[in-house]
């Protein structure tokens, strides 16, 4: 089964220097219905003006990833990390016993663009850590590159669920598939671009979510960027 969120659809925060759009029940948005799949507990588009961000404010039990689409986010938090992600790497933060951070558009010109990524830990009170990883935008062309996983491997960052995430970068017509096993579910999530995944046509902000499927067939309609979350 295969269930379309439709952008448009999505929750919405609005403020002088950001502009949030929430697939799942987040802050003042709460729907019932939208209140995540399995252990991915939130994904928020978010787009934040230059010199702006998040001022420090902090988390506990969760394992917390960002994925930038344009520009460069600073992070700094509570354990002395420092640094700037930019478009196409993996980081991921777990907020475990607590964890205070900031994030801030790193620019003073140009917006950042970024998916911010909750997913439930699979126990609480880990250890606060950070990690960070580069990914050569080849490794993504046409084929599923691991950035998130249990394990951490073939170079991805770790997490603390049974969870693999996959992003995908296709051309306007490329196909690409993905088994998955039995008793498993999926999330794919439309970064940028338009598509069809088992014939349901999918654009820019658009999310299905899977269970009961075998195989998921994805055809690029235009350029595309998509993740893909394996879930227990």
């Amino acid at each position: 089964m295969i269930t379309i969120r439709p952008s448009r659809e999505r929750g919405h925060t609005e403020l002088w220097w950001l502009d949030s759009r929430h697939t799942f029940s987040f802050d003042r948005y709460y729907d019932p219905r939208h209140m995540g799949l399995r252990s991915l507990r939130v994904i928020n588009e978010d787009r934040v003006k230059p010199g702006a961000g998040f001022a420090t404010h902090s988390h506990r039990d969760m394992e917390i990833i960002t994925y930038v689409l344009e520009g460069a986010l600073e992070h700094k938090d509570s354990l002395g990390t420092g640094s700037v992600i930019y478009p196409g790497e993996g980081q991921r933060m777990t907020a475990g016993a607590g964890i205070s951070h900031s994030e801030f558009n790193h620019s003073q010109t140009e917006m950042v663009h970024l998916l911010q990524i909750w997913i439930l830990p699979g126990q609480r009170g880990l250890e606060p850590s950070y990690e960070q990883r580069q990914y050569d935008p080849e490794t993504k062309r046409g084929k599923w590159c691991l950035i998130a996983s249990r394990d951490g491997r073939e170079e991805s960052v770790t997490i603390h669920q049974d969870v693999d995430l996959f992003v995908t970068l296709l051309e306007p017509g490329e196909r690409i598939t993905y088994e998955l096993k039995p008793g498993r579910h999926a999330w794919l999530q439309v970064a940028r671009g338009a598509l069809r995944l088992n014939q349901h046509a999918l654009n820019a902000g658009d999310s299905a979510a899977v269970s009961d499927e075998q195989r998921l067939d994805i055809v690029a309609d235009a350029a595309s960027e998509i993740l893909l979350f394996d879930l227990a």
